[in-house]
């Protein structure tokens, strides 16, 4: 096996095992259920889905900047977004703070749009397979700020 697809391989799966686990461990449960959600809130089965394909695609960004410009902005701004990523769910919904959850998905957002401005020059694959990401944390942001609102 080739060092690109060992390391893209290990960048996936440590992307999604970690967020798989957070997953797991930081589940809705009935305090989400019972908040008020705005009429645009996404059925709650697309979230693994949609999560699991955008992980593949970090991963993969992540593998790509890592391995040809290591010691970048980009690949600095890459590890940077994956703690907010990672840090959204236990705020949010293991200690159920919404506030919290707000700031650092705003944050999250900037360092996405950092990310993809850093490689855009380096790596133009990389930072349009951050595009998804870009949209769909987007939404999120808008939902998590509708949540706090209502709340």
């Amino acid at each position: 096996m080739s060092k690109r697809l060992s390391v893209t391989l290990l960048f996936v799966a440590a992307v999604l095992g970690i967020g798989i686990l957070i997953g797991f461990t930081t589940a809705p449960g009935a305090w989400y259920a019972g908040l008020e959600k705005p009429s645009f809130n996404p059925p709650n089965w697309i979230f693994g889905p949609a999560w699991t394909i955008l992980y593949v695609l970090i991963g993969i960004a992540g593998a790509r900047i890592f391995l040809d410009h290591r010691r970048s902005a980009a690949m600095r701004l890459w590890f940077g977004q994956m703690v907010l990523n990672f840090a959204w769910s236990p705020l949010f919904f293991g200690l159920r703070d919404i506030a919290a959850g707000l700031i650092v998905i705003l944050a999250l957002l900037v360092a996405i749009i950092g990310f993809i401005v850093a490689s855009w020059r380096r790596d133009r694959i990389a930072a349009l397979l951050f595009l998804p990401y870009l949209a769909w944390v987007s939404f999120a942001t808008l939902l998590n700020l509708a949540i706090f609102r209502l709340n």
